[in-house]
């Protein structure tokens, strides 16, 4: 299916420089959209325990509240990155806003786990038309150089703190209202932001061209059978039919994606994004990097709640300290770009990462909140603040506009298909630790978390060990 070029007029407007007073509008309208799914990637972790009580959801498959959302998310990027190149990226955002408003919607008012699941999913296709959007719109908007770098140190403020806020915002509801106010709460906010839209935002050129749906629906359909078959292994263990069924069906799927991206004319994937040394470096480190860490975030969740005893409330303020040094450090990583380079940046942000996933596995029944949780949550946050935003630079550095999309469509899908597939794996870890341990159900519980944050060490070790032998280490402009 084939879509006109826009007027030029089109195309006029959207090059032309913008004042900064606009451009500081502009960025804080796309961030506000972009904060959203952030906060939503995690709003409902808090909430978890009250959620699994309400619509009585197993341990292991209370995982799909979140992997429902994070698969169509991480599995429609790149067609959500296309369809914004095509149609506009601005009527691409809007639309997406508006599906993600009314799926939450949906999600808050379910009287069933299928219901809920169903809603996340949909959830998750809104939040695909919505990340690549707002990433491309900053690429084209700011000029590559030190405007770029602060409006991309401001974006991935935004996406960080959103996922840390997230956790003390699901608190808060959760205690004081419900659970389903976790997901209402997107209601408003998705409709003030599509009215903001068109007022603040110009829309983009767009490029004539074809939706990629076999791509799409391939890669979709994989790592969908990939995550499936590991929920499986925790369930039933790795001798499960079904689960070797889906092991099997996402190796072909996946290799069949492949296939069709190499030969299609307008493929959802560019497989020439790869070709740049550094920047296909820094795609396998955004990959690894989420697939160790993601699962912190719902295991200590689970952590705070059933062994250390806290309130909804109480575990979402615990996260408090590393939205704080989250937040610092994204603040200063332009300043230390310019002066050391991106690899020393993004090395000791990922070595923190590690640190900090290796201080978890020694967690132990009797440790507490500060002697056990607090300085790996700090370290977590300034490793995070470091690494994020040297990635997604050297990723979107030099990137065609007519490419905008399709690179940060794949930049967001491989770290959301790595914190999918990642929590998968630690979710597997899980079951298998605990499913013939003994004891108090928080000693089981932390038992378990300890083994899948051993898991979680080695894929940030994985990520520091390509970061450090595959990128370059030139300086950022």
């Amino acid at each position: 299916m084939s879509t006109p070029s826009a007027p030029s007029a089109t195309a006029t407007a959207s090059t032309a420089p913008s004042p900064p007073a606009r451009l500081g509008t502009t960025l804080l309208v796309i961030v506000t959209a972009y904060l959203m799914v952030g906060v939503d990637s995690t709003v409902v972790n808090v909430a978890l325990p009250d959620i699994q009580r309400g619509l009585h959801f197993s341990r292991t498959g209370l995982s799909w509240v979140l992997n429902a959302y994070t698969l169509a998310f991480g599995g429609l990027l790149l067609l959500g990155g296309r369809v914004g190149d095509v149609l506009g990226r601005r009527r691409t955002l809007t639309t997406g806003v508006l599906l993600f408003a009314v799926s939450s919607l949906l999600g808050g008012l379910a009287v069933d786990g299928g219901w809920l699941l169903a809603a996340r999913a949909l959830q998750g296709l809104g939040a695909a038309l919505i990340a690549p959007s707002t990433l491309a719109l900053i690429t084209t908007n700011f000029p590559d150089g030190p405007r770029r770098h602060h409006a991309l140190s401001v974006y991935s403020a935004m996406a960080g703190i959103g996922g840390s806020a997230g956790l003390v915002l699901g608190g808060m509801l959760t205690s004081w209202a419900s659970w389903r106010w976790a997901l209402l709460i997107n209601v408003p906010i998705g409709a003030a932001l599509a009215l903001a839209l068109p007022r603040f935002v110009t829309e983009t050129p767009r490029h004539a061209g074809r939706f990629d749906l076999a791509g799409a629906l391939t890669g979709t359909a994989g790592t969908t059978s990939l995550v499936y078959a590991f929920i499986r292994v925790s369930e039933a263990g790795w001798s499960d039919t079904r689960a070797l069924l889906g092991f099997s069906a996402a190796a072909a799927l996946l290799a069949g994606f492949v296939l069709v991206e190499s030969r299609a004319d307008q493929p959802v994937m560019p497989l020439r994004l790869l070709g740049d040394r550094n920047r296909a470096g820094a795609y396998a480190s955004i990959l690894l990097l989420p697939a160790g860490m993601f699962g912190a975030f719902y295991f200590l969740s689970l952590v705070c709640q059933q062994a250390l005893r806290y309130s909804p409330l109480r575990a979402g303020f615990a996260f408090l300290p590393m939205t704080l040094v989250m937040f610092t450090a994204v603040r200063l990583v332009p300043r230390l770009l310019a002066r050391f380079g991106v690899k020393p940046v993004l090395l000791t942000g990922m070595t923190l990462v590690t640190v900090a996933c290796g201080w978890l596995w020694r967690l132990g029944p009797g440790d507490g909140y500060a002697t056990g949780l607090l300085g790996p949550l700090m370290l977590l946050g300034l490793g995070t603040g470091l690494s994020f935003m040297p990635l997604n630079a050297t990723i979107l550095s030099a990137v065609e506009p007519r490419e905008a999309g399709a690179a940060s469509g794949l930049l967001q899908t491989l770290q959301w298909l790595g914190g999918t597939v990642g929590l998968s794996v630690l979710v597997t870890v899980y079951g298998t630790a605990t499913r013939h341990t003994t004891g108090a159900p928080g000693a089981v519980l932390v038992h378990g978390s300890a083994r899948a944050f051993g898991v979680g060490a080695l894929l940030t070790v994985a990520a520091l060990a390509v970061a450090a032998t595959v990128l370059t280490g030139r300086r950022s402009d």
